[in-house]
């Protein structure tokens, strides 16, 4: 195998430093307005966390304090007892506690071994697929721990009592990872992200530099795609349930949906792990601090406000109100998962069983774009899935508050930018075929015609 960002010549050496060149580009374009967009996402984000954070609690989200009178609250926000809870050294070391299990997971249960897509440098690398088993090992490992400290499931609460901690380890552990892997990136050899070698240190910092960080054959970027944030995720919506069990005495069916659905969803995308082996955060965008705060702070920390919100304010559903959301979230996962599964089966296997009938339009690069079924009805059909997850999550906690909608809100301004940005690569990468293709397939999120009459379809059956 050819070393890691480097050619081979016909005699199977390293190429000179003039093809290493060739292979990592300089960027010329910037995305996400350049150095100063890059400036802002490294800055406010981890900011807009910690404002979910401390701004929100038991009064209201966010706080009636702060609505009463914004200048008198934060004239009193920053004392002695705020700086302890940010600066938390136990929710610190149980953060990081379990990141690390997480990764000794990773390296160390077993699980098969599948192929990526083949990198510009010729290189194939192979990543271990064990998502589902780390998960699992998780929860049996926290009941184990639980049974050990003998006092039934308090500890968990622990998550609610240290949140402002949690959160603020969780931006410190993402600025840690982003800035190693940035000095990595300048290791002899490092394959770079064609969209992360502009040679402006903020922007490469945040887009992400080296496609494929790797320390031996331990890939970061793609044990942080689905374990930390995704698993994480999970427990602390266990821990605010717990919560709540504690102080209810009971667990309300809003609660349950809320774990019901998001945990239905994370260990679907475990279960089918090998998908995201050809999504653009592993085959395009480096590691940078934007997969790195996404995935270490923001999903574990933002994707459970709504469990969190239903601690300071529970309530339950009626059971047309169960019903409503329930089909929401079924058709929105049936569309995701469906279209996600035929389009990872075509890139695997054109010709296989189940997707051989489907018709596309032959690049001159070579590829084929399928301009049929789930994806001849939009170009982003899953994307439109997606969002009618993100919003049948946010149903559960009512309409008392806009803050518990802060999910579906960013995820959908999220899915249109992530569109533009796919459109844009395919328009250079295809050229006149993109414009073809287009074309056929008009639709670039949500469906037209063919998408209502598939639904007309579904309910004749």
């Amino acid at each position: 195998m050819a070393p890691k960002g480097k050619k081979l010549d016909a005699g199977g050496n390293a190429s000179s430093s003039s093809s290493e060149q060739e292979l990592n580009p300089r960027t010329t374009t910037y995305e996400f307005l350049g150095p100063v967009g890059a400036f802002l996402f490294i800055t406010v984000l981890p900011l807009l966390v910690l404002f979910f954070a401390v701004c929100c609690d038991e009064t209201g989200y966010p706080s009636k304090y702060l609505i009463e009178n914004p200048t008198a609250y934060f004239s009193n926000l920053f004392t002695a007892d705020l700086f302890y809870k940010l600066f938390d050294p136990l929710a610190l070391v149980v953060y990081v506690a379990f990141v690390a299990f997480l990764a000794v997971c990773y390296n160390n249960l077993q699980g098969d071994y599948m192929p990526g897509t083949k990198l510009r440098n010729g290189v194939i690398l192979k990543y271990r697929l064990n998502g589902f088993t780390s998960f699992y090992t998780t929860i049996f490992a926290i009941i184990f721990l639980l049974r050990h400290l003998n006092d039934g499931i308090k500890p968990l609460t622990f998550v609610y009592t240290h949140w402002i901690g949690l959160a603020t380890a969780s931006i410190i552990f993402s600025y840690a990872i982003s800035i190693f892997c940035y000095f990595k990136s300048f290791e002899p050899g490092a394959l770079l992200a064609l969209g992360g070698n502009s040679g402006n240190p903020i922007y490469d910092f945040m887009i992400g530099r080296e496609l494929n960080p790797r320390i031996g054959d331990f890939d970061i970027k793609f044990f942080t795609e689905l374990r930390p944030g995704l698993i994480g995720w999970v427990i602390l919506n266990l821990c605010f349930a717990a919560k709540q069990y504690i102080d209810l005495g009971r667990v309300t069916n809003s609660m349950v949906l809320v774990n019901a659905a998001h945990g239905f969803y994370v260990i679907d995308s475990l279960w089918n792990e090998e998908a995201v082996l050809t999504t653009m955060d592993i085959t395009t965008d480096g590691f940078g601090f934007m997969l790195g705060f996404g995935l270490y702070s923001w999903v574990p920390m933002l994707y459970t406000l709504q469990a969190r919100y239903l601690v300071d304010f529970p309530h339950d559903l009626s059971n047309y109100e169960l019903v409503g959301i329930l089909a929401i979230n079924f058709l929105g996962y049936f569309i995701f998962r469906s279209a996600n599964s035929q389009k990872n089966a075509f890139r695997t296997n054109p010709d296989g069983p189940k997707v051989r009938h489907l018709k596309y339009l032959k690049t001159e690069r070579g590829t084929k774009l399928i301009i049929s079924s789930w994806w001849g009805m939009s170009r982003h059909i899953n994307y439109l899935g997606d969002w009618l997850m993100a919003l049948a999550w946010c149903l559960p906690c009512g309409f008392g508050s806009f803050v518990p909608y802060f999910y579906a809100f960013y995820f959908g301004i999220l899915l249109l930018h992530r569109e533009r940005r796919d459109d844009h690569q395919c328009r250079i990468k295809y050229g006149k075929d993109w414009d073809k293709y287009c074309s056929i397939v008009k639709s670039r999120i949500i469906p037209g015609k063919k998408f209502l009459y598939f639904l007309y379809f579904l309910q004749l059956i």
